[in-house]
């Protein structure tokens, strides 16, 4: 082997340089970007310059553990202390010379080794332990020229090819692996045979980053195991089969579809082997349900051959496929591309088990997938009671360029370990073509891998070589054993290529040349798995020829069988989920209002402390004014109406979850979900004990990282796993709900029509304008409104007792402005046999407005109370004016409709000039459009001017929503033109509001003004 590459005085002199300093070597490397262009990496060289001259180290300095002492001169020192008084010297240092030291009394062969070179010997296992990786061979291509690190050369630490065949003692106190005290003593040959073996083969091992010893000495004993792995001819034969699955199943697609778009994985194709082991190895281990996440490369055979969707029905979809037959309240929705879709399975494993497999389906934004799954695993182990979160796992799969580019994965890994978001760990697989469409890695990231994103997380980081069938296998399950041992996150970087361009139809080598030349000869990683079972005898040629015929009949069989392929009703919700409604079953509205002496009693569990708690005196103030608002049921605020709405439905046995940034004490100090004692700083909620023996979990509030888009995209997986469970998000504002568009866009209003999947999501989004800047005004709802896909020209069946506008309607928007009507839509999401999203503009200045206020009877369900109309108690969905008015007013000259907190600016002006002939209603739900309470309004008004009126500018807000939906209404009725509809509202603008207060005050005070003046309103305004 060739290990001896530093022969010259440069090499001479760094030796001693790096024996006379302390310190790591990595810390005074100079590093150098690779020359090679598709995989790019750095490496560590040493600084030809002169040497320091060695200095002494005092005693008093030697209280360091032995790995960071390198200095000649301070072992000396040590070594005279240790002889003087063992005691004198750090443990491991009196536990290192004794092992010496005894070694050295019984073996002839290492009678002339010396401490320096003991040390030295260290040095160059750790460099291997910490840079192997950089000279493991993992470009299945050869196209990478990553020169070595110097650091690990043997004559950098004095050994020349005569020490070969010496033998030395490497046993270190409280190490495993090569350095463990029970290993034999070894010649420098075999020790650097066995560490060239172990990490720099097709595996590249990145764990030294790891601060716990304990972490490392488990990986040292996985890896730095006596001699190399070797799998058994029973394993070899199913990973054969699984590979020529893998293989054939592109092959036998790129035949009958030549032109088609299918993303497929030729070049990475022992990711399903490996995914199957994996999957095998976890399943051993005790895990019984994962949660796969993926991008569209390699998804068609991870969906055919790990999740066994039906071939027949793949392959009809690449046909163009047939929307399934007519059935009763079948909803087939828009439907997605096939390499998007997701399904899940129950597969057996080699094990002799059963493990619950289920595919997300997923856009093509890049990495959006992954706080889905998360969020979805951890629901998954609440409802299973999965506590310590081992039958439970989610595993995502990456492309080299996303895992490096995207940020949301790093919000995504950020969450691994937060109390309410872990999920004992995600495996992350890094299907690393060494290209990204068509970048070059060193045009696409900074760092030296792809994965080094991960060692924030100190998550080990397994490289390997694609090409090498059975190291992927070796490493698939060491992820899956980390994982179930550590509870925490793991990376295998699976260095592969890909065959064709970014799709089948694409051409690589307009940009990639020297890539695709060397792609078009190279062979397989099939052809290489059987040449190397041929030679080693374990496997003929017949058998390999058995296979792949039994693989090929079943594929043509499935492909004949795909041409009368009729999709039957979707499988498209969970069992948990049936019995829920699709878009097209009529679902019945129910009442939310919940009986008085349950309020009560709840209401009083919620506004108690424990005894000799201490809570802040102006929290305990706030709490001693909502048991007084229990006691008396008059003056509930807005906190209060949450609270008793989340009590309630944890009373009726329903899950409620609530996160975001800040959420337990709320942004605006409102809510105090979490009281802190002032002197124990122990933590109270009295909302995890509302019932006797309360589950920990069945209230969760929690305060989340920095992120919107990966911990809304959490809660959304969250919420697709059952549907009885309340799980919101909120904003710190709305202005910063954006972050996350991708999930507002790609998932939250569209995945029920792309994928058949239902959620009851509910968004807080703090919105109002209080002249607090263009940042904290606006939630944005125009954008919520414009995505919503009702017809504004078609007024819908609007059935009283039925809520088919809501079913057929892709998500709700509300502007919410009474404490009771924020309750009853909050219960609504659960009381109903559907789930719809829900987006709620909450409130700001409302929350001690002094008269957003409600009397607990409307919360109830007793005949005559307020709210109780002959259907019940429920949410209302507009508020009719509360003057006094019969069913026919013909005297009031103006409707002011009107949404959110500008209501009460807007009652407040009309009492101010005594403005009795103008009526103001509120909308409450401004999506689905509330037809029926509208038109039922404008008849109660007919010769009412009709103005829509709004805080936001003109180009914002809900006017562009509103309008064209108010004029069908009133066209309905005949009751005058678009050019009727009167606007009220600041004007168009770039920003959302003005930055200076004074400013913003006259703009409020105007349009509230402009509402109930006498004059009319000119058109549009």
């Amino acid at each position: 082997m060739g290990w001896f590459r530093a022969g010259s005085s440069v090499a001479k002199l760094a030796i001693r340089r790096n024996l006379s300093q302390g310190g790591s070597y990595a810390a005074r490397a100079r590093i150098l970007p690779s020359q090679n262009r598709y995989f790019h990496t750095t490496v560590f060289r040493s600084k030809a310059q002169a040497a320091p001259v060695p200095r002494p180290v005092p005693l008093s300095r030697l209280t360091d553990s032995f790995l960071d002492g390198t200095s000649s001169v301070y072992l000396e020192e040590l070594q005279r202390a240790w002889e003087a008084d063992p005691s004198s010297v750090d443990e491991s240092w009196d536990n290192f010379f004794r092992n010496f030291v005894g070694q050295a009394a019984t073996s002839p062969g290492i009678s002339g080794q010396t401490i320096q070179e003991s040390m030295r010997l260290l040095l160059l296992v750790r460099s291997y332990q910490v840079n192997g990786h950089m000279k493991a061979k993992l470009d299945p291509l050869g196209l990478e020229e990553r020169e070595i690190p110097e650091d690990l050369d043997p004559a950098l630490y004095g050994f020349s090819e005569a020490d070969l065949d010496r033998e030395f003692f490497l046993g270190v106190w409280r190490m495993s692996g090569f350095l463990s005290e029970n290993r034999p003593v070894q010649t420098l040959r075999s020790i650097l045979t066995r560490l060239e073996q172990a990490y720099c083969g097709s595996i590249g091992y990145e764990y030294m980053h790891i601060a716990d010893r304990d972490k490392c000495n488990w990986l040292r004993e996985k890896i730095e195991t006596p001699t190399p792995m070797q799998y058994n001819r029973q394993r070899r034969e199913v990973i054969l089969d699984r590979l020529i699955w893998s293989t054939q199943f592109e092959n036998f697609l790129a035949t009958k579809w030549t032109t088609a778009k299918r993303f497929g994985l030729e070049g990475g194709e022992t990711l399903i082997p490996g995914m199957k082991e994996m999957f095998d190895r976890a399943a051993d281990l005790g895990v019984e349900s994962i949660v796969i996440g993926m991008p569209h490369r390699g998804r068609l055979n991870v969906l055919g051959n790990v999740v066994r969707k039906p071939l027949r029905q793949i392959f009809s979809e690449f046909s163009g496929g047939t929307k399934p037959v007519d059935e009763v309240g079948l909803y087939t929705g828009t439907g997605d591309v096939k390499y998007h879709l997701g399904t899940s399975y129950d597969r057996p494993t080699r094990g002799g088990k059963r493990i619950h497999l289920s595919l997300v389906a997923n856009p093509s934004h890049l990495e959006a997938v992954d706080p889905v799954v998360v969020g979805k695993t951890r629901a998954k182990q609440y409802f299973s009671n999965d506590m310590d979160r081992t039958k439970n796992m989610g595993i995502l799969i990456h492309g080299d360029g996303s895992f490096a580019g995207q940020g949301v994965v790093y919000e995504t890994l950020h969450l691994s370990a937060l109390p309410n978001y872990s999920t004992g760990g995600t495996i992350h697989i890094v299907v690393n073509n060494q290209v990204a469409f068509t970048t070059d890695p060193m045009a696409g990231r900074s760092s030296q891998y792809c994965t080094d994103v991960a060692k924030a997380l100190n998550a080990p980081i397994f490289h390997v070589n694609a090409d090498d069938m059975e190291a992927v296998a070796h490493v698939c399950e060491l992820a899956a054993e980390w994982r179930q041992t550590f509870h925490s996150d793991v990376v295998v970087d699976l260095v592969c290529y890909r065959r064709f361009g970014h799709n089948e139809i694409d051409e690589p080598s307009f940009t990639q040349p020297k890539m695709y030349k060397v792609i078009r000869n190279h062979p397989s990683a099939l052809e290489i798995y059987q040449n190397k079972l041929l030679e080693s005898g374990q496997v003929n040629k017949e058998e390999i020829d058995q296979i792949q015929n039994k693989v090929n009949s079943i594929l043509n069989e499935e492909f004949l069988a795909s041409k009368d392929y009729v999709p039957k009703r979707r499988d498209w919700l969970a069992s948990h989920w049936t019995g829920f409604k699709s878009p097209e079953q009529l679902s019945r509205i129910r009442n939310t209002g919940v009986k008085p002496d349950i309020l009560k009693n709840v209401g009083k569990a919620i506004t108690v402390f424990p005894e000799n708690f201490k809570p802040h005196r102006a929290v305990k103030k706030v709490y001693d004014q909502r048991a007084q608002m229990i006691e008396t049921g008059e003056g509930i605020d807005w906190a209060v109406a949450e609270a008793l709405a989340f009590a309630t439905l944890l009373v009726e046995g329903n899950h409620v979850r609530l996160s975001g940034q800040d959420v337990e004490r709320g942004t605006f100090s409102h809510r105090h979900a979490v009281v802190h004692d002032q002197e124990t700083g122990e933590k109270y909620c009295p909302l995890d004990n509302v019932i006797m023996n309360q589950n920990e979990e069945l209230f969760t509030v929690s305060n989340s990282s920095l992120s919107e888009f990966g911990v809304l995209g959490f809660e959304l997986g969250y919420s697709m796993e059952n549907p009885n469970s309340l799980v919101i998000w909120e904003a710190q504002f709305g202005d910063f709900a954006n972050g996350a568009q991708v999930i507002f866009d790609q998932f939250l209003s569209s995945g029920e029509s792309k994928w058949l999947r239902q959620t009851g999501l509910v968004l807080l989004l703090p919105h109002g304008y209080d002249g607090q800047g263009p940042e904290h005004s606006s939630a944005r709802l125009e954008r919520f409104l414009q995505m919503s896909d009702d017809n504004p020209y078609v007024i819908p069946e609007m059935d009283p007792t039925l809520r088919t506008q809501i079913q057929e309607c892709n998500w709700q928007v509300v502007n919410v402005t009474t404490p009771a009507n924020y309750f009853h839509v909050l219960r609504r999401q659960i009381h109903r046999e559907f789930r719809k999203p829900l987006v709620v503009m909450a409130p700001k200045n409302l929350l001690r407005h002094k008269d957003c206020k409600s009397n607990l009877s409307e919360f109830d369900d007793v005949q005559g109370h307020p709210g109780f109309d002959k259907q019940g108690t429920r949410f209302k969905r507009l508020i009719k004016d509360q003057n006094d008015h019969s069913d026919l007013e013909e005297g009031i000259r103006r409707l002011v409709l009107c949404s959110g907190k500008v209501y009460y600016e807007l009652d407040e002006e009309r009492k101010k000039v005594d403005a009795k002939d103008v009526a103001i209603c509120r909308v409450e739900q401004l999506c689905p459009f509330p037809y029926d309470l509208i038109q039922r309004e404008l008849k109660r008004y007919p010769n009412a001017e009709i103005v829509w009126c709004q805080e936001e500018p003109m180009n914002m807000g809900g006017y562009s929503y509103i309008a064209p939906r108010l004029f069908t209404a009133m066209k309905a009725l005949g009751r005058g033109s678009i050019e009727d509809i009167k606007y009220i509202g600041r004007a168009p603008s770039a920003a959302t509001a003005t930055g200076f207060y004074q400013v913003h005050v006259k703009e409020q005070t105007e349009l509230a003004q402009k509402a109930v003046q006498r004059e009319p309103i000119n058109y549009p305004f």
